[in-house]
């Protein structure tokens, strides 16, 4: 069975609890994001926040997520400490009835966008990648050591071009865009922040980084095991290589990579449609059928990739993504009656959001995504007759 569910970011969420039920959610991923990365969630702060959603008539199904922090990642620093917490907080967890959660290992930037209010033909928006900016970005604002070898010639020459025509106010407008897009947490890095964690990556490379996610879950399956968790590892977004960094969670071989790490149904993945969906290579419903049994939570949405790499997010039932297909083959191959819980993932800005750009959390609009959670619904009750 499939639970429908959305994302919330706490209290100071602009789109409240009661409007999540409204659109035909009956269950939240969530986070407490105000707790430092590495720090245990103490039970009592899962409590309150579990028994504030339940007031609102709904359910707290996916933790999303308890952050790995990056000493965990470059496998440097009290890496003791930072486990123990980690295991702390999923036993915290389970404690209070909560059994799924969602993780990822990307190195120093979540996810990465160029375009945060990319405006579409029909005049909604909605976010997008382009080469060329992120080239911009690495060369010419990050300065990062070796950048150019990372970008074809003719965008090199397209991202000068581009920033020379940018002011400095909309550099820096565009620079903060680029830094500062994971929902729910403003860490407010600057440049040479981002240049100091990028140096502490320096000679892992993507089998470094692959053995340290290995200590992680040497350290935290065990546990999972023990206190009845699944923890659902996220896909790298965008899913290739970005400023030097290794990204080791991007394919069907990558993701067989990581599943062998630990043999055990407590070690899965959180299938991304739109992260795995922005690599042309991927067929998405041969890799839902192939992983299903091994699939925890789904993150559903659609991109629209163009031939020279950009992206951009796209209605639920458009894109490159078939939506329909990938349930299919997912539903089609899991062979037991679980409950796995999905959300629309991201949605675009429209209708009367789009009055409100102060106060839209990037990609988590309410109108957006409860159109997509309605075609998603929609495609599932179809499924069902």
């Amino acid at each position: 069975m499939l639970e429908a569910s959305m994302r919330w970011f706490g209290p100071g969420d602009p789109v409240p609890l009661s409007f999540l039920r409204q659109a035909g959610a009956g269950a939240v991923f969530t986070s407490l994001h105000q707790i430092p990365y590495g720090e245990a969630w103490p039970r009592e702060a899962i409590r309150e926040r579990k028994d504030e959603i339940e007031a609102a008539g709904l359910r707290w199904n996916v933790v999303e997520s308890v952050p790995v922090h990056e000493d965990i990642k470059t496998g440097r620093g009290d890496l003791g400490r930072l486990l123990e917490n980690y295991t702390t907080s999923l036993r915290n967890l389970v404690a209070e009835g909560i059994d799924t959660v969602v993780y990822n290992f990307m190195p120093v930037l979540d996810w990465v966008r160029t375009e945060m209010s990319y405006q579409l033909p029909d005049g909604s928006r909605s976010m997008r990648f382009d080469p060329v900016h992120f080239a911009a970005f690495d060369i010419h604002a990050l300065q990062r050591g070796g950048a150019g070898d990372d970008h074809p010639a003719d965008v090199r020459e397209k991202a000068a071009a581009w920033w020379t025509s940018l002011d400095d106010t909309a550099r820096d407008r565009f620079i903060r865009s680029v830094i500062d897009v994971f929902p729910g947490v403003k860490w407010n890095l600057s440049l040479d922040d981002i240049r100091t964690m990028l140096a502490r990556y320096d000679g892992i490379g993507e089998r470094g980084l692959l053995a340290n996610l290995g200590r992680f879950l040497d350290a935290v399956v065990p546990v999972a095991e023990e206190c009845g968790m699944r923890l659902a590892i996220h896909p790298d977004d965008p899913p290739f290589p970005v400023l030097g960094l290794p990204r080791i969670v991007s394919t069907s071989a990558q993701l067989d990579a990581i599943l062998a790490l630990a043999d055990s149904p407590a070690h899965g993945v959180c299938f991304c449609t739109g992260s795995l969906g922005a690599r042309p290579d991927n067929d998405l419903p041969a890799m839902a059928a192939r992983f299903a049994g091994r699939i925890h939570a789904l993150h559903l949405r659609s991109t629209r990739v163009e031939p020279d790499g950009s992206f951009h997010e796209a209605s639920h039932l458009e894109g490159n993504t078939r939506l329909a297909s990938v349930l299919r083959a997912f539903l089609g191959a899991r062979a037991d009656g679980g409950t796995i819980p999905y959300r629309p993932d991201h949605g675009l800005v429209m209708m009367d959001d789009l009055a409100k750009p102060e106060g839209i959390t990037p990609g988590y609009s309410a109108i957006g995504r409860m159109k997509g959670l309605a075609e998603i619904r929609g495609l599932l009750a179809g499924m069902d007759r």
